[in-house]
């Protein structure tokens, strides 16, 4: 099972399309996949599921069972301020220290309205996945000028993009 994590709770987020995007190209090439939105994260698990109150929160430990599921991880991150958004370090933070993500191989997406496509974001989840015990596959996507790359119908313009993208699942699916 290959988890998707869409990096950002912004609702109806590009991030959320790629991952969705991304579910059709693993779905094509036979694999099993779930996604994981942090969109549907409570608004108050800073307070109600982090540090004390670990475990205590039922819709938070709902998305925790769903990264501890699967075996392989697809986190697709838009870039904020420089690095990924801060609800996915809260997210990262909440989870059982470091058995959530130890042993996990790890495909990372990013994506920025800017040329660099999230590569600060990525370059910042890389080390905080391979401090946690994951292997981070070396084929890291960017999608630089998403609002332009990405379309009405949620696919993409760029042949590029799709043929990038298709690469890396490729050999998430070998890895």
């Amino acid at each position: 099972m290959i988890t998707l994590l869409v990096g950002t709770n912004r609702p109806n987020s590009r991030a959320r399309r790629i991952a969705t995007y991304y579910r059709g190209l693993l779905t094509d090439l036979g694999a099993e996949s779930q996604l994981l939105d942090l969109a549907d994260l409570p608004v108050d698990f800073i307070a109600s599921a982090l540090y004390d109150n670990a475990g205590t929160n039922p819709l938070f430990n709902r998305l925790a069972d769903l990264l501890s599921a699967g075996n392989k991880l697809v986190i697709v991150t838009p870039e904020y301020n420089g690095s990924f958004p801060g609800v996915l370090k809260a997210f990262i933070d909440g989870l059982p220290y470091p058995s959530a993500f130890q042993g996990k191989k790890v495909a990372l997406i990013g994506l920025s309205n800017g040329g660099q496509g999230g590569l600060l974001a990525m370059a910042h989840l890389t080390d905080i996945l391979m401090y946690l015990g994951s292997a981070v596959l070396p084929q890291r996507v960017r999608l630089p000028f998403i609002n332009k790359d990405l379309n009405e119908d949620d696919s993409l313009n760029h042949d590029l993009s799709r043929q990038l993208l298709r690469e890396q699942a490729e050999a998430l699916l070998a890895f």
